[in-house]
């Protein structure tokens, strides 16, 4: 077989792992995201535990579970205790978000 094929082969694996790494930064992980706002109402809330915790570290991550108003799938968001203790399920509000990090929430009053 010619050497150059080889090169070849190995020179689109290469490109190819690359291309999968930054399409997996991008899109799973969010990163570089856009800070985006949405108008939101929240289905439920759960606190899950953390295995192997540390003496004062958080023992639970909190999680909120949001659809937007204006229909679309539904989305969760690990959130902090304060705002987790604050909503509730059937709030609606404005959620400020970054990629699939939860940065803020506005409660709407009626």
């Amino acid at each position: 077989m010619p050497i150059w094929i080889v090169f070849v082969i190995i020179t689109l694996l290469v490109f190819s792992v690359l291309y999968y790494v930054r399409f997996y930064r991008r899109h799973v992980i969010g990163e570089n995201a856009v800070e985006q706002t949405l108008n939101v109402t929240v289905l439920e809330k759960q606190s899950t535990p953390i295995i192997g915790a540390r003496v004062g570290e958080d023992n639970e991550e909190y999680w909120i579970y949001v659809q937007p108003t204006a229909g679309g799938p539904k989305r969760e968001f690990m959130v902090g205790i304060h705002y987790y203790h604050a909503l509730n399920s059937g709030d609606q509000g404005t959620m400020t978000y970054k990629g699939r990090d939860f940065l803020h929430f506005a409660l709407q009053r009626d």
